[in-house]
């Protein structure tokens, strides 16, 4: 699903050179739930943006999906984006003005998909995160967990091969994280790929493998899967 080889990414300016990925090298496979983790400044949300295709690299080889994205045009990259990839931020960034039926549609209005089948997509999406009842409703009337749920259902309606969250419950307490947390974990089951940032141990403990990243380089890969869930 995800292939990085020897992925280097370096910032320039007049005066400095900042390496933020250094010969990495990692491989998500068709089905995995991986949680990336590493110290503030390790290289994750750069990761995170390049597996993205939010951001060039300047070195090695990445493949999303089989499909080599090295010197894609930027319409190219965001036609890939579009279609292979669902983003579920920290912040939410659901658009105030818009009830959540619309914010789930912007997405898919990009597409050009017929209004039926994003009408269809929409309501199985906030049907599975459980707030078909609400899709009237503005962000400003829900709790935090439910924000960040029709976020996740806007990631969803795309259905995306690749899901790829940036610190997912961040913004959430305690047990608004674990509901999250335990919403992946059932999209996972049903054979979503995602891939996860996260400075919580706990929560990266609930995934199947984790990734860890530190000066921009895997430094510790754990294969054997974990327990479930549940335990």
């Amino acid at each position: 699903m995800l292939h990085m080889q020897a992925l280097a990414k370096v910032y320039r300016t007049e005066l400095v050179e900042t390496h933020a990925l250094r010969a990495l090298d990692l491989h998500v496979r068709e089905g995995e739930f991986v949680a990336v983790t590493g110290p503030s400044g390790s290289g994750k949300t750069t990761f995170l943006n390049i597996a993205g295709l939010l951001e060039t690299f300047t070195g090695g080889d990445y493949h999303l999906d089989g499909v080599d994205v090295k010197g894609l045009n930027d319409d190219a990259r965001s036609r890939l984006r579009n279609e292979k990839i669902g983003f579920i931020f920290q912040g939410f960034n659901l658009i105030p003005d818009l009830d959540l039926f619309d914010n789930v549609d912007v997405p898919l209005r990009y597409r050009g998909m017929p209004a039926a089948e994003r009408k269809r997509r929409i309501e199985e999406a906030l049907t599975m995160v459980g707030l078909a009842s609400r899709m009237k409703h503005y962000p400003a009337e829900l709790s935090g967990g439910q924000q960040q749920r029709v976020a996740i259902a806007r990631a969803l309606a795309g259905s995306p091969r690749l899901l790829l969250a940036d610190e997912p419950t961040g913004n959430l307490d305690s047990q608004m994280a674990r509901s999250v947390m335990e919403l992946l974990e059932d999209i996972h089951r049903k054979g979503a790929t995602i891939v996860m940032v996260t400075h919580d141990p706990e929560l990266a403990a609930r995934a199947q493998r984790n990734v860890h990243i530190v000066d921009g380089m895997v430094t510790d890969l754990q294969q054997e899967p974990l327990a479930t869930a549940s335990a």
